[in-house]
């Protein structure tokens, strides 16, 4: 525990928690929207932000929050608007955030493509009290979001048209999931880069469903997943000079198989005590289908659903 004398680890240890718990929270929701590699895409378009920031001289963090954001809300209103069309605005939006941050560092004072490293990939050594600060706040929007508003954006994600008829604001919810993507994606930046940050939003949620049938139990272990994995990549990162960012996702995807093979005898017991409470020479249309709400939470797809 040497390494918690060090205040530069204390700080990235607290950016690593924060980041393992928003991460997740907010991928749940991308997952279900069939949208996985949103978080990918606005990494892409925050490179602009960072690289404003360094020529502006003001902080990368909150330039890359602002442009982000910004970023994410064009990428929804593509989606609605884009049709045939929208995959190729996409993709000029988000080659034109990668050009962009370039072109900006290379623009600043004393700037060059070096200083985008740390932010491509993370850095545990350079996370300033300032960025503490920034990602704190951040953090602190994601959850209330994700946590207080969690039975709209899930009704939302699973179904668009049943959410609309039972008179949710859809299109707002849509942008308020883009936006805290964004957000997310700034918070985790400093922690596993830019480039990595769509796998910690997404691995841990498809890890948690080997295990989970409800969405209350999925996004608990998701976010359990995302916290072990940022502490463990960021303790590992210190003692074996190791890079975090790739660390972390690393240690996530073997937390995904490691989860994928102990949920397969699970699966076969779960399906004996299936066949035992229904016994085979029972007619198909006598068998009693699962009890919708049983659980703690809203199902996911394929999932019980409950309450």
């Amino acid at each position: 525990m040497d390494f918690l004398d060090y205040a530069f680890m204390q700080r990235a240890l607290l950016a690593a928690v924060l980041v393992g718990i928003t991460a997740p929270a907010v991928g749940i929701y991308l997952v279900q929207r069939r949208q996985a590699l949103m978080g990918d895409g606005i990494g892409h378009v925050a490179m602009t932000g960072v690289g404003l920031g360094f020529l502006l001289s003001t902080s990368p963090v909150w330039m890359a929050t602002a442009v982000s954001v910004l970023g994410a809300v064009l990428m929804e209103l593509i989606r609605w608007y884009g049709r045939t069309r929208g995959d190729i605005a996409l993709a000029m939006l988000f080659y034109g955030g990668m050009a962009g941050g370039v072109m900006f560092i290379n623009l600043a004072p004393g700037g060059s493509n070096a200083n985008l490293t740390s932010y491509l990939f993370g850095s545990l050594s350079t996370v300033s009290e300032t960025d503490v600060t920034s990602i704190c706040l951040l953090a602190a929007f994601v959850v209330l979001v994700t946590v207080g508003l969690r039975r709209q954006l899930f009704a939302v994600s699973q179904d668009e048209e049943f959410a609309r008829v039972t008179g949710l604001p859809v299109r707002a919810l849509n942008l308020l999931t883009a936006v805290t993507a964004a957000v997310t994606v700034t918070v985790a930046m400093r922690v596993v880069g830019l480039l990595l940050v769509s796998a910690l939003m997404v691995v841990p949620v498809a890890a948690a469903q080997q295990l989970s049938r409800s969405f209350a139990a999925t996004f608990a272990i998701a976010v359990a997943i995302g916290v072990c994995v940022t502490i463990g990549g960021t303790v590992t990162s210190y003692y074996q000079d190791v890079p975090p960012g790739a660390t972390i996702v690393l240690l996530t995807i073997a937390a995904f198989i490691t989860l994928s093979v102990l949920a397969a005898p699970l699966a076969r017991r779960r399906a004996r005590a299936a066949a035992a409470a229904h016994p085979a020479a029972d007619p198909a249309e006598c068998t009693i289908p699962a009890t919708p709400g049983a659980g703690d939470g809203v199902g996911l797809p394929g999932q019980a659903t409950g309450r």
